[in-house]
């Protein structure tokens, strides 16, 4: 039996009630279901919820949808039929989609198993885990010090100034107390690997999210009339304000200046343009090429390539920032895209073997998922993925 066929089976009894389509053995069946477990009530009355089961029914969504439900089809044997009583096309499409989502193992009891037994049947399966909180930190000195590893509180101190690592697990610095203030810069740079992230609060209050495989060098205390820091990769900024000294972030192929604002900079070398996106406050973009100069809104983003600054004026802010908040966001992304994300976060190689179609997808998932979860995603578009160590190929 298909690890996945009692999905599809619930799924079609609850379809069918959506439609008004039980019978009465059927009825029985699904009462059953119900009273065997209130996590399944509070499963169904989520799945009926049209409100409710909106954001999830990005999860499944591919651009190629007539080659995901023939997938669907194909293991289920369910069929589209129209309805007798006549309900909209968007009532059927709802209620193929709860069939997805239980066939795509969408359920409360999976996400109460105990975290032990999830991380020994993943390695059973040769699974990959997803990333977590971990970082190395390079002093002024040269020293490294591994932020996973080390203890909570004082983990160092440069230049009068403390660098401590508080209960939530953030790098903060702090001028140590009643000492002069810093004149001269010491820099330090923080460095997550593929399947890391970290946080950091700088010493003037900025507090940095840097994602995976990205680095970050900053001074330990920003002194003179303005604020520096150089960034690889990708991070989240909320810059604390100050009118006097304003903040300037350096990446490969721009700089960007602020006083005090919430944004997002993607800046990886294997991406083919480095994007701005801007939440909260003002920006202004410069190419470190050229004498492009943009200045930025909430809501816009910056698209920077070899020779032009392009602005769009109506950005996919939750998506620039899905990362941040813990979860993997496609709108229309092509495979490729996700799969460099995939590769960083859980700290793999792709390769890709045979003609694999460049298809694009939609859906929303959290990044503290097992791969194959969501590799389970994408198959519906007629994807394969196969795990060897720590590489993942791609076929059609």
């Amino acid at each position: 039996m298909n690890n996945y066929e009692p999905y599809f089976n619930l799924g079609k009894l609850i379809a069918k009630h959506v439609r008004d389509e039980l019978t009465l053995e059927e009825k029985k069946e699904l009462e059953q279901w119900l009273q065997s477990d209130a996590r399944n009530q509070k499963l169904f009355r989520k799945l009926t919820n049209e409100a409710s089961i909106n954001p999830e029914l990005e999860i499944f969504s591919a651009t190629d949808k007539d080659r995901a439900w023939q997938n669907i089809t194909k293991k289920t044997g369910y069929k589209k039929v129209e309805s007798k009583k006549n309900l909209t096309k968007r009532w059927q499409a709802y209620a193929a989609a709860v069939i997805i989502l239980m066939a795509l193992g969408i359920t409360l009891s999976k996400y109460h198993v105990r975290k032990e037994q999830q991380v020994l049947a993943h390695q059973q399966q040769k699974d990959l885990l997803p990333g977590s909180n971990k970082a190395i930190l390079t002093l002024a000195d040269g020293s490294k010090i591994a932020l996973d590893d080390a203890k909570r509180g004082k983990i160092a101190s440069q230049k009068n100034v403390i660098i401590n690592k508080n209960a939530k697990g953030e790098l903060i610095y702090e001028n140590a107390k009643n000492e002069a203030p810093v004149e001269t810069v010491a820099m330090n740079t923080l460095t997550t690997p593929r399947g890391g992230q970290y946080e950091v609060v700088l010493p003037d209050g900025t507090r940095v999210w840097l994602n995976a495989a990205s680095s970050l060098k900053y001074p330990v205390a920003f002194v003179g009339n303005e604020r520096r820091v150089e960034l690889s990769g990708e991070a989240y900024f909320e810059v604390s304000k100050d009118a006097h000294k304003p903040f300037f972030v350096k990446t490969a192929s721009q700089t960007i200046a602020v006083l005090g604002t919430h944004f997002n900079i993607n800046s990886y070398a294997d991406e083919a343009a480095t994007k701005t996106t801007l939440l909260e406050g003002s920006v202004m973009v410069t190419g470190n090429n050229n004498q492009l100069m943009v200045k930025l809104k909430p809501g816009q983003q910056s698209v920077n390539t070899i020779n032009n600054i392009e602005v769009k004026a109506d950005a996919d802010v939750d998506e620039a920032v899905a990362w941040k908040n813990g979860k993997f966001l496609f709108r229309d992304t092509d495979l490729h895209t996700i799969m460099r994300q995939l590769s960083r976060w859980y700290d793999v190689d792709v390769e890709y073997q045979g003609n694999v179609v460049q298809k694009h997808y939609r859906g929303r998932i959290s990044r503290n998922v097992p791969v194959s979860e969501i590799f389970q995603i994408l198959k519906t578009s007629g994807i394969n993925f196969t795990i060897n160590g720590r590489k993942i190929i791609v076929t059609s």
